[in-house]
């Protein structure tokens, strides 16, 4: 059975901002069903033209750009939480690919309703923008690892953003959270190879800075990690939720 907006876990962290009862009502009438997907499964495909927006309710997954050479660019990963389809919603076809990391359970919209954000609610309008403004952030902060930071930093750096965002939904406990991607998937998000990764990922472990095996990431000393990522607010921003 499909969870009603008004029960929504999510809706109780702290991470996101607070909803009006109407604002929930508006999008319980937006909400059309919920979706459940295995690990691997393409959920949105660079150039299609969905129909349906999605709010990560459960899960992990990742954004990607394939190249024609059949490289893989890592956008960026996705949380519970995050909004799925907004360029396809403005655009009218993704500029990306959405694929599920782990078992993912979506709440659906139907992207015909979509302008009715802008028409009926301004409020919730606004919540659009914000997140297109944080991804329009996130990509610049991201752009600048990938060019200026060292693979030491840069790594540090997608380790501390991993980790916060994490802990920010509850999924850290006593210093570890479950990592479902791999160190391709890091690679290709910070234009490194794997080997350059691997070993990495070993300095940072040997300067017991960050241990990341067995699919769980542990950080003992998350202002240590910080530091080598030049990082400086550990805070999660508030952000809406759709």
């Amino acid at each position: 059975m499909a969870t009603k907006c008004e029960n929504c876990a999510l809706r109780r962290r702290d991470i996101f901002d607070a909803m009006s009862a109407e604002e929930v009502k508006f999008m319980q009438r937006f909400k059309v069903g919920e979706l459940v997907v295995d690990a691997g499964t393409p959920i949105l495909m660079e150039g299609s033209n969905s129909p349906q927006l999605f709010t990560a309710l459960h899960g992990m997954g990742l954004r990607y750009k394939l190249l024609a050479n059949g490289k893989r660019q890592v956008v960026s990963m996705i949380f519970p939480g995050d909004f799925i389809g907004l360029q396809a919603g403005i655009m009218g076809e993704m500029g990306h690919s959405v694929e599920a990391t782990t078992k993912m359970t979506l709440c659906v919209f139907d992207r015909t309703e979509f302008w009715s954000f802008f028409k009926e609610r301004p409020d919730r309008a606004f919540s659009l923008t914000w997140l297109a403004a944080v991804e329009e952030h996130f990509m610049g902060d991201a752009l600048a690892s990938v060019g200026q930071r060292t693979a030491l930093e840069a790594i540090a750096w997608a380790l501390t953003r991993i980790f916060i965002r994490a802990d920010s939904l509850g999924m850290v406990n006593n210093g570890a959270m479950k990592m479902p991607y791999i160190q391709q998937d890091l690679a290709d998000a910070l234009g490194l190879s794997l080997v350059h990764t691997n070993k990495t990922l070993s300095t940072l472990r040997a300067r017991q800075l960050a241990n990341w095996s067995d699919g769980t990431l542990r950080i003992s000393n998350l202002d240590s990690l910080a530091e080598v990522a030049m990082i400086d607010d550990l805070t999660a921003a508030k952000r809406p939720i759709m």
